[in-house]
């Protein structure tokens, strides 16, 4: 007899999602760019790109170029501001059957805290996501995702601005992880989504300058998969909260890794550019697997990891 089919339904703290298969901020612009080659219906969650409090015209070009295995980027987290968000964007969105969570970014805690206070009780956000891989400008510019007081401040502020679930994303550029994920989670983070891209950079060597023009650049695609896994199932040990696993995730085998590992749900980010239907792919990819190995519940294989 045929097996039914699988339940999918994941939860992320108070959020209920019907799939574990997000977007990644950053990649799928504010959701209309994709609709012309998927069902937004069918995703888990939509993820916008990062909201400022103003609007950010984001660094000069060339900031995009491709290298073995994957990509860099130095957009500079170009977006049209919250107040045009809410106004002109999310409208939009409003009319699809999909969880939709809002990345937000600030170079002060004081911003971080306006950008949450703005989005909180707005009709369709269902979550925030905090990208704590900016510069504390009020600092030196040291980056709040690389220290865990930092780190704890931010999601601190956050909570405190917003009743929404609140989601932090975590730089891999830090000697450990698990100890920044311990601070976030100290704060009340409801949830943890890793990893966001590495720090890079490529040399054109005829010229003998960089190929970005802001020099280095956030690295992703395949290439950093290995080091993503590894994290997530890291952080999955050291918290008892739920992670997203975020990271070179190009088809389902990709990210059946990350679910095995003990993440929740993933995002998927660089895919989208090389392959438009690449989250429909791994959502139905996700399903066959289940009904392959006679699982019935997707939440029956998340952290279902042997190491001996």
């Amino acid at each position: 007899m045929a097996l039914l089919k699988p339940r999918t339904e994941v939860k992320i703290g108070s959020l209920v999602l019907k799939n574990p298969v997000m977007t990644a901020s950053g990649t799928f612009g504010y959701g209309e760019e994709y609709a012309p080659y998927i069902d937004l219906n069918r995703l888990g969650a939509v993820v916008v790109k990062g909201i400022s409090l103003e609007p950010r015209r984001g660094n000069p070009p060339p900031r995009i170029m491709e290298t073995p295995g994957g990509m860099l980027n130095a957009i500079g987290l170009q977006n049209v501001g919250v107040k045009a968000f809410i106004g002109d964007k999310l409208p939009w969105l409003r009319q699809f059957d999909t969880k939709i969570i809002v990345n937000i970014f600030g170079e002060t805690l004081e911003e971080y805290g306006k950008v949450a206070a703005a989005l909180s009780g707005v009709d369709g956000i269902h979550a925030l996501e905090v990208n704590i891989s900016c510069p504390n400008v009020q600092k030196g510019g040291h980056v709040f995702g690389c220290d865990p007081d930092a780190s704890h401040g931010v999601t601190k502020i956050v909570k405190s601005a917003t009743d929404l679930p609140v989601i932090v994303k975590l730089s891999p550029n830090v000697s450990d992880i698990t100890e920044i994920a311990r601070s976030c989670e100290a704060a009340g983070a409801d949830a943890l989504s890793l990893i966001n891209t590495l720090l890079g950079m490529s040399i054109d060597i005829e010229r003998r300058i960089p190929h970005l023009r802001n020099v280095t650049g956030g690295l992703s695609g395949p290439v950093v998969k290995p080091v993503a896994v590894r994290m997530v199932w890291n952080t999955v040990r050291a918290v008892s909260i739920p992670v997203i696993g975020i990271g070179g995730i190009m088809e389902s085998d990709d990210a059946l890794e990350f679910l095995i590992a003990g993440a929740k749900a993933v995002q998927v980010g660089t895919a989208n550019f090389v392959n438009p239907k690449a989250t429909m792919e791994i959502v139905e990819g996700i399903e066959s697997y289940l009904v392959r190995h006679g699982i019935g519940d997707v939440n029956e294989l998340i952290g279902s990891l042997r190491t001996e």
